[in-house]
């Protein structure tokens, strides 16, 4: 909540003062007033002319005295001698006494930090740097000591500035300090009386035109805040008077009385969730910590986790390797097997190629050998079949009537015994003719 005091409006003004009083106005002056010119009240007068006068005028009657004293004698001359010393040593007199009193009013001393302006028959001349200073000239004098090397604090406040919403703000102080930096140009352009009226017009132009920009629940926002380009405003404006502004800020700020109200509601309030916000930070905090606990357990027990699958990854990965290399033996094994018969077949089949080759030769070579032999087999065949071929067998009786059934039957019962006793009988048939054959070889 702001204050509810109301600051005064510094004022800028000159005074005047003798030369004793001179540091103690520049430095302290009186309640908020501010003096940074002082015009001297001047010691230096022509009296002290008046010694030099009376004591030419009195070298000039001695002389004169002198001059009618050489030409007449007795006691008149005499007396007119004397006189003439007496004027000798009173014109004497009268111009030291008036030489040290022209010397003691011609002393000027410019205090430490101020700039004194020098005037001759009225017209600015120079300026006198800090120090004792011998004015000669009898119509030289220091009109205006400036205080050049303070900085001058000057406060301004403003009532009833409007915001953005035209809501007339009690008050809102301002603060800057200022230079003079041109003494001749200070004095002689504005003076300080002016000086005073126009840095007021502008802080008040200034402020206004800042306040104008905010809204009036942000007017607070104004304490403190950046104000640069304000000082850079009224550096212009002021640039041509010899004066320089060297900082300036918004220390105070005050609301209408309902604003200050709604402010205090709204200050309460956020006190209020200020304190929400910070237990529900407690108890987000306290949840945080907890899950983070659980977290914690939850990692330790995946790192566990990860260790034993790590561990039955390697295992496993043993496992493979090792079914991989029984595996790969046992190809190895099936593959040299494989190449082994593989060898031997073909070494059976270049072999038997071979011999059919030689046997494909023989029989080119010799093509009686094989009629033979297909002659022989076509024999072997034929007696085979002939052997398995049954074969009638005829009974004759040589004219016998005898066809009776005893008959018959004996005769089926022996048939079989002259069957089997005949076969072999056949074989050697089959022999023998083969042997009756030629020799091929």
């Amino acid at each position: 909540m702001s204050s509810t005091r109301f600051h005064r409006r510094s004022v800028i003004s000159e005074a005047v003062a003798p030369w004793s009083d001179i540091a103690r106005l520049l430095r302290g002056g009186e309640a908020d007033t501010l003096i940074p010119v002082i015009i001297p009240r001047h010691r230096q007068r022509l009296w002290w002319m008046l010694p030099l006068w009376l004591g030419a005028y009195a070298l000039l009657t001695g002389a004169m005295l002198t001059l009618a004293g050489t030409g007449s004698g007795g006691a008149a001359g005499l007396a007119r001698g004397a006189f003439a010393g007496l004027a000798y040593a009173g014109g004497a007199v009268l111009l030291l006494i008036g030489a040290l009193w022209w010397w003691r009013s011609s002393i000027v001393e410019i205090e430490q930090g101020t700039h004194g302006v020098l005037t001759r028959y009225g017209a600015v001349t120079r300026t006198l740097d800090a120090g004792r200073h011998y004015l000669w000239h009898p119509w030289s004098r220091v009109d205006f000591v400036v205080d050049t090397a303070t900085e001058i604090p000057y406060s301004a406040p403003v009532m009833a500035c409007p915001t953005r919403e035209n809501v007339p703000l009690r008050s809102i102080e301002f603060f800057l300090k200022f230079r003079i930096t041109d003494a001749v140009l200070f004095v002689r352009t504005i003076g300080a009386g002016n000086f005073d009226l126009v840095l007021s017009s502008a802080v008040q132009d200034a402020i206004r035109q800042r306040a104008r920009q905010m809204r009036t629940e942000r007017a607070y926002d104004l304490r403190g805040s950046d104000v640069a380009d304000m000082q850079e405003l009224l550096n212009r404006q002021l640039s041509g008077y010899g004066v320089r502004i060297t900082g300036c800020n918004i220390p105070d700020v005050q609301l209408p009385t309902q604003y200050q109200q709604h402010l205090a509601t709204r200050e309460r309030i956020a006190k209020e969730r200020t304190a929400y916000e910070q237990e529900w930070g407690l108890t987000r905090k306290r949840r945080i910590d907890s899950l983070g606990m659980d977290i914690e357990r939850a990692k330790k027990v995946r790192d566990a986790r990860i260790v034993e699958v790590k561990a039955a990854l390697n295992r496993a990965r043993e496992e493979v390797a090792q079914l991989l290399e029984r595996q790969e033996t046992e190809a190895q094994r099936v593959r040299f097997e494989i190449e082994t018969r593989g060898r031997s077949g073909l070494i059976a089949a270049e072999n038997e190629a071979r011999a059919q080759r030689a046997l494909s030769k023989a029989y080119r070579d010799n093509r009686a050998v094989l009629q033979y032999e297909l002659a022989r087999r076509r024999l072997e065949v034929g007696a085979g079949l002939a052997g398995k071929a049954p074969r009638p067998v005829v009974v004759r009786t040589d004219g016998g009537t005898d066809t009776s059934a005893l008959s018959t039957l004996f005769t089926a019962q022996l048939l079989p015994r002259l069957t089997a006793g005949d076969r072999p009988a056949l074989g050697d048939l089959v022999g023998r003719a083969d042997d009756g054959g030629h020799d091929p070889r």
